[in-house]
This record gives C-alpha cells, structure tokens and sequence, in this order.
C-alpha cells in the first residue's frame, strides 16, 4: 500500500500534469469506487465543468480541490494515476476517467479495486469523511519532540502500532515505521508511554528523516507502486532493514530478525534495538 511518500509523490507529479485542466466529463466503469455521493450519475455530473485548482495531501489521501468540491482519493493497495491522450488506448482495470476539455484524460488504474473516491462540498472536506480523524501530519512544523512525546504520554501502547495507527500519527506505514524505528534504536514492542526524554526525541527526528529521505527519493517501490508518470521510487535500495531478513544488519552486522507486532511482519536487528 502507498504510504505518506509514495501519496507525496504523486501528488507532486500530478500537480504537473493536471491542474489548472477543466473536467469536460467522467467516465465510471467501477461503481464502488465512488463512495461519496452514493449516486454515481450524481458525481459525474457534479464534477463535469470543474476545474482542477490545486492537488494536495493529508496523510494517505490525494485531495483534488475543483471549483466547488474537493474529490478525495485513496490508492488502497495498488492504485494509480496517470495522464494519456484521449485516442491512446484504455489499459484493463481502469475504472476512472476524467475527460478533460483539452483532449487530455486522467486515468485512474487499480488491479485490486479497492481504491476509493469521495466528493465533498469545497470547505467541508475534513469535517466529514475519511479525514474527519485524522492525526498528526509527521512532515509538519507542529510535530515536534515536545508534541510527540506529549502524544505518546502515558499510553501503554507498543511504539509500533501505536506509529501505524492513523487517528494520532498519520501516513506511516510498515516500511517507514520499521526503518525509523531501526534508525532510533528502539524496539518496536517497547511501551510507547515508557521511551526515555532521548528516545522520544531522536524517535522523532529519525521519523521526520525517513519520511524526508523517502519523499526526496520519490518513495518505494516494494510492490507495484509507481508516480503519476509511471516511474518507480528508489528509495527501497536505502532500506537498512525492512525486507532484510537474515541479511547483515548495515551498523552491526547481525543478522536481521523478522516476527510479528500488532499483526504486522517487523523487522529489526536484535542488537541494535534492544528491549
């Protein structure tokens, strides 16, 4: 699943590439895609004649804010974006068209169709819908040491799923919650309201670093994630130990350990992240 610097960078892409084009009309071969409204013919009809002003990102979700609504889209597994001239050809399992008024059409793509697509009123978007809980952006100026450690504050909560879970820290997923908590030092089990002031703090600035790291390198390409314009990340060839088990550990040279937290396969090395 794309994660912040994956959705990062495909925001930054398709920035480039769509706004400022005018929806001419959509095309929907899913209906389940859309969510919001329940009607499809009511979202093709609310969205056709709007113009793309600004493409943006909160946690995992892409929002396109149009003249009067904001369309908000999650990738899921394994969705995409891409732009293409309306005569080239329509790739299987593409279940979304935009139509644009300039012979440009945006395509959206999901071999697993479990992408989705709300339509809010421009204003309300994060008061109602999948953004209405959302948690602390990790890559904004409010999140620092003193904000973290104060979230983390009395909760008996293992560190890891307490970083996965959306509604107090947003856009992390496995890969960056494994790395930054290797680049740390700390083990993902350990008690989150238990971290030492030091830990907290260089918890945070390893967070802040992956993600930053991740993003410059336009993400990783583990599965079969590519941007906007069909390219893959790179950021999978800096990984230090997720996807590295019984490879050397890059500071030690123990082997990399992998098991099981909150459900998630985890990764660490037993020496540098001690309990």
């Amino acid at each position: 699943m794309p994660e912040l610097p994956e959705v990062e960078t495909v925001v930054r892409t398709l920035t480039g590439l769509v706004v400022g084009k005018t929806i001419e009309r959509v095309s929907v071969h899913l209906g389940r895609i859309i969510r919001t409204p329940d009607d499809v013919e009511e979202f093709k009809s609310q969205v056709a004649g709007q113009t793309i002003h600004a493409i943006k990102r909160r946690a995992k979700f892409i929002q396109f804010v149009l003249d009067r609504d904001v369309l908000i889209s999650h990738l899921r597994m394994e969705g995409r974006y891409g732009l293409y001239q309306a005569e080239e050809p329509v790739e299987k399992h593409t279940h979304v068209v935009f139509h644009f008024t300039d012979g440009t059409e945006l395509r959206y793509r999901d071999v697993r169709q479990f992408g989705t697509m709300d339509l809010f009123a421009l204003g309300t978007e994060t008061t109602a819908g999948p953004l209405a809980k959302l948690g602390v952006e990790p890559l904004d100026e409010g999140f620092t040491a003193a904000a973290f450690s104060k979230l983390l504050n009395g909760r008996s909560t293992k560190i890891k799923p307490l970083l996965l879970n959306q509604e107090c820290i947003v856009g992390l997923g496995n890969i960056y919650v494994d790395e930054s908590l290797f680049l740390a030092g700390i083990h993902p089990e350990t008690p989150a309201g238990k971290l030492t002031k030091k830990q907290v703090i260089r918890l945070q600035e390893s967070i802040v670093a992956t993600l930053s790291e991740a993003v410059e390198q336009g993400g990783s390409s583990i599965k079969s994630y590519v941007n906007g314009q069909g390219e893959m990340g790179m950021f999978q060839q800096s990984l230090k130990v997720y996807g590295r088990k019984d490879e050397p550990c890059v500071q030690c040279g123990t082997p990399i350990v992998r098991f099981v937290v909150g459900g998630r396969g985890t990764h660490i090395c037993p020496v540098c992240q001690k309990q």
